[in-house]
């Protein structure tokens, strides 16, 4: 589910302050390409999208969630583990 209508213009509002301004700071689970459906209304996804790609420096990460890992260390996988 994504922002509402308000949190929409909310967001465009904020982006289109800081545009050429200030730098911000955006971190996401969810891969850019899938923004703009996230986003819903079209014509502020096209905005939004504008604003925070234009100028951007995207670091994409790869491999396993490092909480994924340290989980799996804190979990006991066998019943003679959590004895």
């Amino acid at each position: 589910m994504g922002p509402d209508a308000e949190a929409r213009r909310d967001l465009l509002e904020l982006l289109d302050d800081r545009h050429g301004q200030r730098a911000t700071l955006i971190t996401s689970q969810l891969p850019v390409e899938h923004w703009h459906d996230l986003i819903g209304d079209p014509t502020l996804a096209d905005a939004i999208l504008d604003r925070l790609v234009h100028n951007a420096y995207r670091i994409t990460l790869k491999g396993e969630s490092m909480r994924k890992r340290h989980a799996r260390t804190l979990t006991p996988t066998t019943p003679a583990e959590s004895q």
